[in-house]
């Protein structure tokens, strides 16, 4: 078999070689033969043979300089899960360390769950386990995840848009927080390419437009940078590079920040790296005495390293040309973690050694999701942990003593407190920013002096409110842990208050004896103990009404469907019409249908008629508060009429969605684009701010059917910031 393909194996052990790391090539051989052969027969989409994926993924793990073991796993990846063998089998011809590897990249195919989105979140959550004992599982994820990006096009479209909203959401930033810039640019660009190709074409014409023009510039100064330092610094050892932004890195800055491309300066950046950091700095001045720096465009990252290590020093010049470009400033040894990131730093043969302490920081942010996803019942809380904590944007504020904490965008003072130590967060009672005090809400920005105001009083503790206000895992996390320690008995009756308060909202009604049965049944399905573990995690804010109230109203909607149905006093059927609305009445003919205003039907919905006095059938939903429970003992049980909606309908209805945010600039804008990016014609928009400082927005939308109203809710639940968003009635 492996003569067959003694190619691509020669072709790997090439690349091997040239990278001059110390292999283990008979082991190396033997997991490409097993790759080979356990695959043997299977094609992928693009028809070709499926072996070839885990032969370039193990190639893409050489380059970046990873061991034995990691490219042994990259070549076996999906044997366990496409193929009969088993994680035993890798173990017994292999070892512990390779099946470990595999295993914690293998996806959790097998296991069922309620959504698509519960799937891809216990995966994920399985991976950063996986990550937490062995860091390699994740780079060989990355590797997977970047050629099947690069092979992307034998998918259909709508997977195609899939898979590269999950890889730019969780993917491209678990790249970017290890550090694998070359692995996070080209995933970014890959996902752009197919979410948003106008765009991506239109940018990378700007690049070709004046690309020779613009490189004769750049290497002109680039000559002038080295004979300047060559001449003032000559026993300095230096070397000189240029770089162009990625495709992504413009579009975030064109079409999220709405710049013209002529106005964003680090599209082209000379990097000058050298042997240590005073020579850094050294440089620097000389850089800003040759050109004329542009004001607030300097970043001195390597006194405050990014939080994936990331050091460097970055300025934004212009030349003599009037061209705008950056200077990036860099020792070697920022440089290759630059570029390898966590791969940089990991010593497999010797252990972590000298470099624990640092490696053990690094990945602090996978326990802190871990911990966050722990105190939560909600398995998709993880989802949103990587899309808030990996953002790449990030904020820099300071404490009185001078101590830097690093935040994502969007961080409140809430995120801050508990960033410098969970007993600050707890005790905290305000907060002053550049000596003002501000609300808790307040959002952080780059170079703030921060200041909490902390009590000593004994049983002072978080408010629940600040579960809506702090954006990071690591805050929520800790109140959630607070509440759930301190306050169950407190937990317990605010839960059951809430919930209650939620079902009466919802207008959800479960008979009384019915209630206690049901809400058990309902807690043990959601793996709680009983219904007062249920009650406290509602408390505590560990499982969210907005998640859960839907599915209730779902189960007792048909429920109550199925007991309605023989009160509906029927009428003896002569025809059966279609109305121009789109609903089918029985029994009359030629007749005028409205849709009513109180409860807003649409198709999807469990619909009732009632026959009105001079305007024809009113219809509305059978939960309706206007339509009788029991119909055979209201007022008028003959007017009332049975109605559905037909099979075939083409006709939008309105319906109003409500969503509440934690206050920020640009909610309704937001909210537009996630309406108009689905191509839903908006009715009226309004928002206002709420006495407890959040938001809310309503919106007016034309929706096909219950389904259409659904996904268009689930577009706006993804904004930044969303905490509830329902259908109301107009």
């Amino acid at each position: 078999m492996l003569e067959k393909h003694l190619n691509d194996y020669n072709e790997l052990k090439q690349a091997m070689d040239d990278f001059g790391g110390n292999y283990d090539y008979d082991m190396i051989k033997r997991a490409f033969e097993l790759c080979v052969t356990a695959h043997e027969g299977q094609k992928r989409v693009s028809s070709e043979d499926y072996y070839i994926h885990p032969f370039n993924v193990a190639k893409i793990i050489v380059s970046l300089g990873m061991d034995s073991q990691s490219i042994a796993a990259a070549l076996l990846h999906d044997v366990v899960e496409d193929t009969d063998t088993t994680i035993e089998d890798i173990k017994e011809q292999f070892d512990a360390e390779v099946a470990l590897l595999v295993d914690g990249v293998t996806k959790i195919g097998r296991l069922n769950f309620s959504t698509k989105e519960q799937q891809q979140a216990e995966s994920l959550r399985k991976m950063l386990i996986a990550m937490g004992q062995d860091i390699r599982v994740i780079i060989i994820k990355l590797a997977d995840r970047l050629h099947n990006m690069r092979t992307i096009d034998a998918m259909p479209e709508q997977k195609q848009r899939d898979k590269s909203v999950e890889t730019l959401e969780i993917y491209a930033p678990i790249a970017h927080r290890l550090g694998i810039r070359p692995v996070k640019e080209e995933l970014e660009d890959l996902s752009i390419k197919h979410l948003d190709p106008i765009a991506y074409n239109e940018i990378e014409k700007s690049l070709s437009l004046h690309k020779k023009e613009r490189e004769e510039i750049l290497d002109a100064i680039k000559t002038r940078i080295e004979e300047r330092l060559t001449a003032e610094m000559p026993n300095i050892r230096m070397s000189f590079q240029g770089r162009v932004k990625s495709i992504h890195g413009i579009y975030r800055k064109m079409y999220v920040q709405d710049k013209d491309f002529d106005e964003i300066y680090d599209v082209y950046a000379i990097r000058v790296i050298t042997d240590t950091v005073a020579d850094c700095y050294n440089i620097l001045g000389i850089m800003h005495d040759m050109f004329r720096p542009i004001p607030n465009r300097f970043k001195d990252y390597i006194s405050t390293p990014k939080p994936n290590m990331y050091q460097s020093l970055h300025t934004t010049v212009i030349g003599r040309a009037g061209m705008p470009f950056e200077i990036q400033i860099r020792t070697f040894e920022m440089h290759h973690t630059a570029e390898f990131g966590i791969a940089a730093h990991w010593k497999y043969k010797e252990g972590i050694s000298e470099n624990n302490k640092s490696l053990e920081d690094r990945l602090a942010w996978i326990r802190q999701i871990l911990d966050s996803q722990n105190t939560s019942a909600d398995s998709t809380d993880i989802l949103r942990s990587i899309k808030v904590d990996l953002s790449q944007e990030d904020v820099f504020a300071v404490t009185p003593k001078g101590d830097v904490i690093n935040l994502p965008v969007g961080a409140t003072v809430v995120d801050f407190a508990f960033a410098i130590h969970s007993a600050v967060g707890i005790r905290m009672v305000g907060a002053k920013v550049d000596g003002k005090i501000v609300p808790i809400n307040h959002e952080i920005k780059t170079g703030e002096v921060i200041d909490i105001l902390t009590t000593n009083q004994a049983g002072h503790g978080p408010s629940r409110d600040w579960l809506n206000i702090a954006v990071t895992s690591q805050a929520k996390a800790k109140i959630r842990s607070w509440f759930k320690k301190e306050k169950r008995t407190e937990n317990i009756a605010a839960g059951k208050l809430d919930f209650e308060k939620e079902l009466r909202r919802n207008e959800i009604k479960i008979p009384d004896e019915e209630y206690d049965e049901y809400i058990e049944d309902f807690a043990k399905r959601n793996r709680f103990a009983n219904t007062e573990e249920f009650f406290a995690a509602i408390g505590y804010g560990g499982i969210l009404l907005s998640k859960i109230i839907p599915r209730i109203k779902e189960e007792f909607s048909k429920k109550n469907s199925a007991k309605k149905s023989p009160q509906i006093v029927p009428i003896n059927e002569s025809k059966v019409v279609k109305s121009s609305d789109g609903v089918i009445v029985d029994g009359i003919d030629n007749c005028l249908i409205k849709l009513s205003k109180c409860c807003a039907p649409l198709p999807g919905d469990d619909i009732i008629g009632f026959i009105t006095r001079g305007h024809g059938v009113s219809i509305h939903k059978r939960d309706c508060n206007n339509v009788p429970k029991n119909i055979q003992h209201s007022a008028e049980p003959e007017r009332w009429i049975s109605a559905h909606w037909g099979a075939k309908r083409t006709e939008s209805f309105t319906s109003t969605i409500q969503a509440m945010f934690i206050d920020r600039d640009g909610i309704v804008i937001d909210v537009m684009n996630a309406i108009n990016n689905m191509r839903v014609p908006v009715h009226s928009i309004n928002a206002r701010e709420m006495k407890n400082g959040n938001s809310m927005v309503t919106v007016t939308v034309s929706a096909e059917s219950v389904e259409h109203l659904r996904s268009i809710i689930a577009k706006i639940e993804k904004i930044p910031g969303a905490f509830s968003v329902e259908r109301i009635n107009q």
